[in-house]
C-alpha cells in the first residue's frame, strides 16, 4: 500500500481556511439570529419573609434572615423580586422550610445564579438576672438557672430583671421583688407563639468552692483573650468561684475545691510551672481524694502528667493557629457528635441540629482551631473507640459531627478514678472557642451564634463534676 504525504504548508493553509469559515459562521449567527443569550440579569433584588427583608450578599450568593421570635421557619412562602424574564427554583409560590439552609437558583436566558438562604429566629429572652447575679438561659429546656453571688440572701424577696427581644411580652410582672424559694414559671408570647419558662434560683452549693486555674498570678493579669472570656463567664455564673494560680499551688494553697478548671489557650506546650513536681503531686492527691478536674483546649495535654492516662497515651493530634494567623470558614459550622452518649449529663440542654449532634462554632466566625484531641483510626494504634478505651482507661464521649459511632476522634473524654470519687472531663476540640477574635485585616469577625452551647457544655461539665447531676 502506498501512502501519499501532503506538504505541510498545504495542510496548514487548509486548516486555517476551515477556522476562518467557522469564525465567520459564528459571527453571522451572533448577528441577531442566535438563541445563546448572556446579557440577562440573574440577581435577586428582594427576598422577604413575613415582612422581614433578608440581607442579600450578591458576591457571596447568600441571603440571611434574623427573624422575630414566634415566626415559624417551616411552610414559608417568601416574597421574591426577580429581573424581567427570570425564573427561580424553588418556585415563587412554593413553600419551603428554613430549618436548614435552602439553595435557590435564578435562571435568565443562558445564565444562572445560586443563592443560599438561611434563617435564625430570635430567642424570646435576651438576658435575665436576680439581684445582679446573671442567669443562664437554656432555650432548649425552657429554663433559667441563677446562682446568687454574695451572702445573706432572703430568697423570698429578690429583684429580677428581664430583657425580652423585640415583639415579645410576658405574663409576669418583674418590676417588684419576688419569692424564689420555689421555682417560678412564666410565659412569653410573640407572633402568636407562647412558651413557659421556669426560673430556679440557688445559693452557692453548701459552701463548696470551685476554682479557675491559670498561669497568671491573679485573674486580672490573664492576657490570653480566650482564657479571659472563659474566666469572665465562670465568675459571672458561679457565686462560689475563686481564682488560683499554679504558683499558689506550689506555694502551699489548699485545694479545698469541688472542681478545678484549667482552660489553656495560650500555648500548645504545657508551661513549666504546671509540670513542677510539687504542683503535680498536689493535683494528683486532690484527684485521688475525690476532686473534680476540667481540662479544656491545650490543657487536655495535662492528662499524661497527672497520670490520668498511661505514658504515651495523651492527645496525639495537637495543632492550631496563633495570631496573626487564623482563618474564617464561610461554608461550615463546626460541631461534635455524641450519638452513642446522648444520655450523659454534660450534653443535656444543648441546642442540637439532629439527635446527638450539636454545633459550637458558626460559619463566618474567625477561628484559631486550637485542638488537642486523639486521632484514632491511623495514629496511636487505637483503631477505634473501643481500642482507645482499653488503652487509656477513659470514656470517649464525643467525636467530630460526622462520626456517628465515635470511632474517629476523641473530642471529649471522661477519666473517672478507680479508687475514689475523683473524676476528670477533657474538652479538646477546636470549635470550643470562647473569644471572637478580630480578623488580622482588622475586620470584625461574625459573632459565634453557638456560644450558648459552649457555655451550656461547660456548665454541665462543672455541675457534673461537682456532683449536682
Amino acid at each position: 500500500m502506498r501512502i501519499t504525504k501532503m506538504p505541510i504548508s498545504r495542510f496548514f493553509i487548509g486548516l486555517l481556511s476551515c477556522c476562518v469559515f467557522f469564525l465567520m459562521s459564528c459571527d453571522k449567527e451572533d448577528d441577531g439570529n442566535s438563541d445563546f443569550n448572556l446579557d440577562q440579569p440573574v440577581q435577586v433584588t428582594t427576598f422577604n419573609i413575613e415582612g422581614v427583608q433578608g440581607t442579600i450578599d450578591q458576591n457571596a450568593g447568600t441571603i440571611v434572615f434574623q427573624l422575630p421570635y414566634g415566626i415559624s421557619v417551616n411552610n414559608i412562602i417568601p416574597e421574591i423580586s426577580l429581573p424581567a424574564g427570570a425564573t427561580i427554583n424553588p418556585g415563587l409560590n412554593e413553600a419551603i422550610s428554613l430549618a436548614q439552609p435552602v439553595t435557590y437558583t435564578v435562571v435568565n436566558g443562558n445564565l444562572y445564579k445560586d443563592y443560599t438562604v438561611s434563617a435564625k429566629v430570635n430567642k424570646p429572652i435576651s438576658s435575665f438576672s436576680v439581684n445582679g447575679s446573671p442567669g443562664s438561659i437554656n432555650d432548649n429546656t425552657n429554663s433559667i438557672s441563677v446562682t446568687l453571688q454574695g451572702e445573706d440572701f432572703d430568697v423570698s424577696n429578690l429583684q429580677a430583671e428581664i430583657s425580652l427581644t423585640e415583639g415579645v411580652s410576658t405574663d409576669l410582672d418583674f418590676t417588684s421583688p419576688m419569692d424564689f424559694s420555689e421555682p417560678v414559671s412564666f410565659t412569653v408570647t410573640g407572633q402568636g407563639n407562647s412558651e413557659t419558662y421556669t426560673i430556679n434560683v440557688s445559693t452557692p452549693n453548701n459552701g463548696s468552692k470551685i476554682a479557675f486555674l491559670g498561669i497568671a498570678a491573679t485573674r486580672s493579669e490573664i492576657t490570653n483573650p480566650d482564657e479571659k472570656a472563659a474566666s469572665d463567664w465562670f465568675f459571672s455564673t458561679y457565686g462560689n468561684a475563686e481564682y488560683i494560680s499554679f504558683q499558689d499551688i506550689k506555694d502551699g494553697a489548699q485545694l479545698d475545691y469541688s472542681v478545678i478548671w484549667w482552660h489553656n489557650d495560650s500555648s500548645m506546650e504545657l508551661p513549666g510551672i504546671a509540670l513542677d513536681n510539687i504542683v503535680l503531686e498536689k493535683l494528683k492527691t486532690y484527684y485521688s481524694n475525690g476532686g473534680g478536674i476540667l481540662l479544656s483546649t491545650f490543657a487536655a495535654r495535662y492528662v499524661e502528667a497527672l497520670d490520668l492516662v498511661p505514658d504515651g497515651k495523651g492527645p496525639n493530634n495537637v495543632f492550631g493557629d496563633f495570631l496573626p494567623n487564623g482563618f474564617v470558614d464561610e461554608n461550615n459550622s463546626w460541631g461534635i457528635s455524641f450519638k452513642t452518649r446522648t444520655e450523659h449529663p454534660i450534653f443535656q440542654g444543648l441546642e442540637t441540629f439532629e439527635e446527638g449532634k450539636a454545633k459550637f462554632l458558626e460559619k463566618g466566625t474567625f477561628r484559631l482551631n486550637h485542638t488537642a484531641w486523639w486521632f484514632l483510626p491511623e495514629w496511636g494504634g487505637y483503631g477505634n473507640g473501643e481500642g482507645w478505651r482499653e488503652q487509656t482507661g477513659g470514656i470517649n464521649l464525643a467525636s467530630e459531627d460526622w462520626d456517628n459511632t465515635l470511632d474517629g476522634r476523641v473530642a471529649i473524654a471522661e477519666f473517672p478514678s478507680e479508687s475514689s470519687e475523683g473524676n476528670a472531663i477533657v474538652i479538646a476540640f477546636g470549635a470550643y472557642d470562647w473569644y471572637n477574635e478580630t480578623n488580622p485585616d482588622g475586620v470584625p469577625s461574625a459573632p459565634n451564634g453557638f456560644l450558648s452551647n459552649i457555655q451550656q457544655l461547660t456548665r454541665n461539665s462543672i455541675d457534673y463534676l461537682e456532683g449536682d447531676e
